[in-house]
């Protein structure tokens, strides 16, 4: 589906989505709970129900409500199972490890991007601690034998959710084991809301010690906080000369991108931006420097390892819309200017395709973005709000 934008600016109020990346963490502790779970989450998208899907594959019971999640947990372990992950690479990341933990014999089906996004140091550990795996095609990893307790030690440099994945796995294993993070960590607060939703199952799995705690603790009922990555593109629309106030955000919420708010009023000044723990949020930060004074991001050698190469497509994304910029192995250099109207190549990036959409509120002519689609990977009524709020558009099916 392809997206004509006429230029138009935003007005009103939109509630934020549920939060993806607190609702996979909640969906997997409710999977292997001692008793079921109801989990308030009206809106979903296609990553959470790869997450949900998966644990159905690995013997949860888990039910779509118009109100959210009735989850029963996983009563036996399976021997064999399928886990199709779409597109998603918290589903791949969380569950692999997991997998891993309970002695399934586990084939995981990749889509889009996802085959050629990277596993390795988790991969590496996985096998030394007594897993195997193996590619037995480029759309497919398997992974057989079962981990142990013990000393884990992985890098903290390429991904978070290897972290996260590992402390679900290692609450899963009998005995205590130890979980070592050498160099720097990003996206650290992703690991911190594993934390969180473990410690609301009862679980206490705070680095490095870890220990045995299945089955975890169903609180019974839980409600997912709003989404402050999602809302990021309506607040920054703001910044371009709309008028739109979000709802349902958390200020205290344990997601990294909660700073959002403060970036964004920092761009009145040209600012150096350190997207080491905000990855997500540098498309649509991008599209507001270049509105404002302009912005320097570091620690954006990640952004390369996303749903698209992001240096690549956010660059591409800019330079249509008329805007200077220069990148680096590690850096990234966001010029002033004003927005033209242009074709751009969503890049089937979701967060391209709607950084691209808050830019065309204030381009000066009509901005089409190809395989605008894309936004249902964690948005999928994002084009609805937008409508909603008085943006223009019309849309064309390929």
């Amino acid at each position: 589906m392809d997206i004509v934008i006429n230029p138009a600016k935003l007005r009103g109020e939109v509630k934020a989505i549920p939060s993806k990346s607190q609702a996979h963490r909640l969906l997997i502790c409710a999977a292997f709970s001692a008793s079921p779970t109801r989990l308030i989450c009206p809106q979903t998208n296609a990553d959470i129900e790869a997450t949900a899907q998966c644990l159905r594959a690995l013997g949860a019971d888990i039910s779509r409500k118009d109100w959210g999640y009735e989850i029963s947990p996983v009563s036996a372990f399976p021997k064999n199972a399928v886990l199709d992950c779409g597109e998603s690479g918290s589903t791949l990341r969380f569950l692999l490890p997991i997998v891993g933990a309970l002695g399934t014999d586990a084939t995981f089906l990749l889509s889009g991007r996802l085959p050629q996004r990277p596993l390795s140091p988790l991969w590496e550990e996985m096998e030394r601690m007594g897993c195997r795996l193996c590619r037995p095609s480029p759309d497919t990893l398997r992974c057989a034998g079962q981990l142990k307790a013990g000393e884990y030690r992985i890098s903290g440099s390429v991904s978070s959710q290897y972290i996260s994945g590992l402390l679900w796995a290692l609450s899963l294993i009998p005995g205590k084991s130890t979980l070592e993070i050498t160099g720097k960590i990003e996206s650290a607060p992703y690991i911190a809301m594993t934390e969180k939703a473990l410690e609301v199952f009862g679980v206490k799995a705070s680095l490095p010690d870890i220990f045995y705690a299945y089955p975890f603790q169903s609180p019974g009922e839980l409600t997912v906080e709003g989404d402050w990555s999602n809302a990021a593109f309506f607040l920054a629309a703001s910044a371009l000369g709309s008028d739109i106030s979000v709802t349902g955000l958390d200020d205290a919420s344990p997601q990294g991108d909660r700073a959002v708010k403060e970036l964004l009023a920092a761009l009145e000044e040209h600012i150096t931006i350190d997207a080491g723990d905000i990855p997500d949020l540098v498309p649509i930060l991008s599209v507001a420097a270049a509105a404002k004074r302009g912005a320097v991001f570091t620690n954006i050698r990640r952004l390369r390892l996303k749903e698209s190469d992001r240096v690549a497509s956010v660059s591409q994304m800019l330079s249509r819309l008329g805007i200077q910029t220069h990148a680096e192995e590690n850096s990234f250099t966001v010029y002033p200017g004003t927005f033209q109207g242009c074709t751009i190549d969503s890049a089937a990036d979701h967060r391209i395709a709607m950084a691209a959409a808050i830019a065309a509120t204030a381009a000066q002519g009509p901005v089409t973005i190809l395989g605008a689609q894309c936004v249902e990977k964690s948005y999928p009524s994002f084009w609805e709000d937008y409508k909603q709020l008085g943006g223009r558009y019309e849309q064309y099916l390929r």
